[in-house]
């Protein structure tokens, strides 16, 4: 046997401890071969969707590749760490610490090797699936027909080739193998169990406290001056709780004779104690990881909820023309007649109404609002299936816009409730109640007054124009066609007319790049994640395996063995995750204060999937962990 031949064997014998690592690497390069799919390919050579897209792509591969750097490094060192039994085994039989480094450094080539080629050929297998959501989510013209990438595949196989040969090289130079005795105790040795600071602990909850009601309590344009502080006070204060506060609070349960004593407690706690400085330190890496991809993720869904929830809220109408004030009734006619012109063109069937708009002086201080006959309003009420209003003679109602970006300041209700409308007869009409609705687009708000009443008022002192179209359902892509038309005209029209279909699709257009983007660099960092946490569990499962052997020894059933793995792994898997979802939903909620913009629903779908994702992994692992365990003992 050569000493190539016996890396690869080596590689095969350890295959249950290697099989995180090569999937995890196989996943990263098949991401990072996904973007490369995209940026070279044929559809978007020349026109605009290089400087959105592909910039966007390349940032995306960029930041991949240096994360697929540090998360092959970590993993590389935890198989080290696993291994010290069998390099010494190894250096009692002759071998030489250049023949142990080499021997890891032909591991670690034969693996990365495999893992690329794995992962280009995974993602040529589902590269046409993945280019028709793109196609979708990104809404671009082109359409993104599957080709054979040979450009994409030279690249990500350089590129990550190169990536696990200098890593095996850094590794096997940084390679120590101490002395022959702790290598063959290997991870036998006892570590004693760490000790925490009571004063440090205090600190770590006082630093998370005052993070957390600092990224609360902050609203408006002071959330980005407090992120950065915020920001470095959480992580110092997640790094304490792991450290210190957490190894303090099992201190604390281990001298409460009545939860230690309780059944199998002493065998979790006491277990838990002395792994905990390990522990602690992949808690930490895994918690902030999970942190930086629920907040991404989150941030961007909400952002884009934000933004296009506004303007659906603010546009119930197809379409709407509001002329310039210095525009004749000839101008308005003509406006009109083109904007129907192009529907017709595109053949949408749409009902319209039009309203002059009258502004009057309502207050001593000459103060201008806008009143509206009733019978004009329900007109436009009727075309969005709204309710009609019905005020009394002489009563007034309050209009006031409920969309979603007017959200500071004194509301306009305020304002006009105080105010009263004056008839030619010397008659005062008082404002009874306030509604919210999206009928008329007037940010002050308006009055809505009888029409025996409305013919009753004064000379306005200001007059505009409105007209609204409403197009039935179904024609979404002559809607978006219509409002392209209309916004690429070169007169002034496309400064009057709105389309609240083709500024959705525009914004879904340009957004939506930057959510996929987002979304997939999100992906990398939760599974990154979760094999740091697959990672400590196996690497210590030789230890539990005696550990557990020796117990049932002296009468462990196997009920409370699966109660006590259940309790260790839930603890592994869900100490981080927990943090990182209360980090995440500290950092959405600061957020919605940065916008003034509620973001629950966001904030609880996204958290809400990655928790799930996280129960499913869980119950997989410990699927095989108990299995691992139980082969060994009964």
């Amino acid at each position: 046997m050569t000493f190539r031949q016996f890396a690869f064997n080596n590689v095969l014998r350890n295959k249950r401890m290697y099989i995180a690592y090569f999937l995890s690497s196989m996943f990263t390069v098949m991401v990072f071969f996904t973007f490369a799919i995209f940026a070279f390919h044929p559809a978007f050579s020349g026109g605009s969707i290089n400087k959105n897209v592909l910039v966007g792509m390349a940032v995306a591969g960029g930041i991949i590749y240096v994360f697929s750097f540090f998360f092959v490094l970590y993993s590389m060192s935890s198989f080290l760490q696993s291994r010290k039994k069998e390099f010494g085994l190894l250096i009692m039989l002759g071998a030489s610490n250049r023949q142990i480094r080499l021997m890891v450094f032909l591991e670690n080539i034969l693996i990365g090797f495999f893992a690329t080629v794995s992962g280009i050929l995974s993602g040529l297998i589902f590269a046409k699936v993945i280019l028709l959501i793109a196609e979708n989510v990104l809404i671009i013209s082109e359409s993104l027909d599957f080709y054979f990438p040979a450009l994409a595949i030279a690249v990500t196989f350089v590129s990550f080739i190169f990536l696990f040969f200098c890593i095996s090289v850094f590794v096997s130079f940084v390679l120590r193998t101490n002395k022959l005795i702790h290598l063959i105790k290997g991870d036998i040795q006892s570590k004693g169990e760490p000790k925490a600071s009571v004063m440090l602990s205090i600190f770590a909850a006082l630093l998370l406290t005052a993070g957390y009601g600092t990224a609360l309590l902050v609203k408006g344009v002071f959330v980005v001056y407090a992120m950065i502080p915020v920001v470095l006070v959480v992580i110092l204060g997640t790094y304490l709780l792991f450290t210190q506060l957490s190894v303090y609070m099992i201190r604390l349960l281990k001298r409460n004779k009545r939860i230690f004593w309780r059944k199998t407690n002493m065998l979790l706690f006491s277990d838990l104690s002395f792994r905990m400085k390990d522990n602690a330190r992949t808690f930490f890496m895994v918690a902030i990881i999970s942190t930086v991809a629920f907040s991404a993720i989150g941030s961007l869904y909400g952002f884009h909820s934000y933004l296009t929830k506004g303007v659906k809220e603010m546009n119930p109408y197809t379409f709407t023309y509001s002329p310039f004030l210095d525009d004749s009734e000839a101008t308005i006619e003509e406006d009109i007649s083109r904007i129907n012109a192009i529907l017709q063109d595109e053949t949408i069937d749409a009902g319209m109404e039009t309203m002059e708009l009258n502004y009057y002086d309502v207050s001593e201080q000459n103060d201008h609002a806008l009143i509206v006959r009733a019978s004009d309003y329900n007109r436009f009420a009727n075309l969005i299936k709204e309710k009609e209003l019905h005020p009394a003679e002489n009563e007034a109602i309050i209009v006031e816009q409920s969309g979603a970006f007017i959200t500071q300041g004194e509301k306009a209700s305020v304002r006009l409730m105080q105010s009263s409308i004056q008839l030619r007869d010397g008659e005062e009409i008082q404002p009874v109640r306030v509604v919210e609705t999206e009928i008329l687009t007037e940010m002050n708000g308006y009055y809505v007054v009888q029409d025996s009443a409305y013919e009753r008022l004064g000379s306005p002192v200001s007059s505009d124009f409105s007209a609204v179209w409403k197009a039935k359902d179904g024609q979404t892509e002559q809607v978006i066609e219509a409002g392209r038309r209309i916004n690429d005209s070169n007169d002034e029209l496309q400064h009057k007319a709105f389309s609240a279909d083709y500024s959705l699709f525009e914004i879904n257009r340009a957004y939506g790049t930057i959510l996929f983007i987002g979304l997939f660099i999100g992906i990398v960092f939760f599974v990154s994640a979760g094999s740091f946490l697959y990672f400590r569990l196996f690497t210590d499962l030789e230890e539990e395996k005696r550990k557990f052997s020796s117990i049932a020894k002296i009468g462990l059933k196997e009920s409370e063995l699966k109660k006590i793995v259940n309790r260790q792994i839930a603890i592994l898997f869900f100490s981080p995750i927990v943090v990182a979802l209360v980090h995440g939903a500290v950092a959405l909620t600061a957020l919605s204060h940065l916008f003034d913009y509620d973001l629950t629903v966001e904030s609880s779908l996204v958290l809400g999937s990655f928790a799930v994702i996280q129960v499913i992994y869980f119950f997989i692992v410990r699927y095989f962990y108990v299995k691992q365990v139980k082969r060994m003992i009964f």
